[in-house]
């Protein structure tokens, strides 16, 4: 049975839970596993190396630190818009996550954190920065 390593194609389920045991997200919800190769810069180092040595059907709980796991929040990827900018039937409140086009034309989620007069504070940071998780990992296929 081959073992994960480096440039490992690993397919695996996996859950993520929030400290107070919450599931944030799952690939059992979805319906399908998730694929990936170690070292494709996909997942973090640390994650990566807790993987390695892991074998078909292993299953495994792996506690990250948040910056290990999403990244601590950065302020730069806080941004303050115009509320003239938000037109359509969406509906502009405080919790909403909205898809905005990026530099590059990519859709980017953003959550509106704050509505001040016509101004839209909207976090463009990842939904679980700056917390830790636990991935619970069951390993399907190593190639």
């Amino acid at each position: 049975m081959s073992k994960i390593s480096q440039d490992s194609a690993v397919t695996l389920h996996f859950t993520i839970k929030l400290k107070d045991g919450s599931i944030a997200d799952s690939t059992h919800n979805m319906g399908k596993p998730a694929k990936f190769i170690i070292g494709d810069g996909s997942l973090s180092e640390n994650f990566e190396s807790c993987l390695i040595g892991l074998s078909v059907n292993d299953n495994k709980a792996i506690e990250l630190k948040a910056e290990d796991a999403f990244g601590l929040p950065n302020p730069d990827n806080v941004h303050h818009m115009d509320r003239a900018k938000f037109v359509g039937d969406s509906e502009v409140e405080v919790g909403t996550i909205m898809a905005f086009s990026g530099p590059d034309g990519m859709e980017i989620p953003g959550i509106i954190t704050e509505i001040v007069g016509d101004s839209v504070t909207v976090d463009f940071n990842h939904p679980l920065a700056g917390q830790d998780v636990t991935f619970e990992v069951e390993i399907l296929e190593v190639e």
